[in-house]
């Protein structure tokens, strides 16, 4: 058994940690919530802001966006009315949804916001942004994307290997989207980069309909420790 007060010193410790990278936003985030009002059952997408995918994406986005809609849970995302972005956060309020936008200053001026969300939230950054979306989600979904999408995963990806945090993250496969890197994580098992537990971190789904009943019915594990 944990020696008394050794869960409150890690936990402590952790948030100096994030405070010290991130900023207060995802250090807030972090604390023990007080009970079940303050529970947050947001889901958090990253997604592509590209209108010229195929037409499966886009089918994918509006499908998920359905679904956080009638399941009753707010949508946080990145803020954007193109692509992927703009298709799911209208989606979610086509079906009566609550859209949360997160969008840096300079592409809220590229007239590039959702501005029919029912909060924009405008930050100085990309830092700033993502540790909003962080501290705002109880859960991630990453549809097809970049750069930044990408980017944006792997962040919170990384932040639960370290035990930050044990949020489900589901990697949404459309048409084998995500094969290449799911065999560049197995690359990392392989050669142990990473350690083949490390697995349960993410779920890889197919459908978006997989991506709600994993985070519906997810049950935080206990998180190995990420070192050999």
């Amino acid at each position: 058994n944990a020696a008394p007060g050794s869960e409150t010193r890690r936990a402590q410790a952790s948030e100096a940690l994030l405070l010290r990278i991130f900023g207060a936003a995802v250090a807030r985030s972090h604390r023990p919530s007080q009970g079940p009002t303050q529970m947050n059952n947001a889901i958090c997408v990253f997604c592509s802001s590209s209108d010229a995918v195929d037409p499966p994406y886009f089918h994918a986005a509006t499908r998920l966006g359905e679904l956080i809609a009638t399941a009753k849970r707010p949508l946080v995302y990145g803020g954007g009315n193109i692509g992927l972005m703009g298709a799911i956060a209208r989606t979610v309020h086509k079906h009566g949804g609550h859209v949360v936008g997160v969008i840096p200053y300079a592409l809220r001026a590229k007239e590039l916001a959702y501005t029919a969300s029912d909060e924009l939230i405008l930050t100085k950054d990309l830092r700033e942004r993502k540790a909003i979306m962080f501290e705002r989600a109880s859960a991630f979904i990453a549809l097809p994307g970049g750069f930044g999408t990408l980017e944006e995963m792997i962040e919170v990806l990384t932040l639960k290997q370290l035990g930050i945090h044990d949020k489900a993250l589901v990697f949404l496969n459309i048409e084998g989207f995500y094969d290449p890197l799911v065999t560049m994580f197995e690359h990392f098992f392989e050669h142990r980069f990473a350690k083949p537990i490390s697995r349960d971190l993410y779920r890889v789904a197919t459908t978006p309909e997989d991506a709600m009943h994993y985070i519906d019915t997810y049950q935080p594990a206990p998180i190995s420790q990420k070192w050999y």
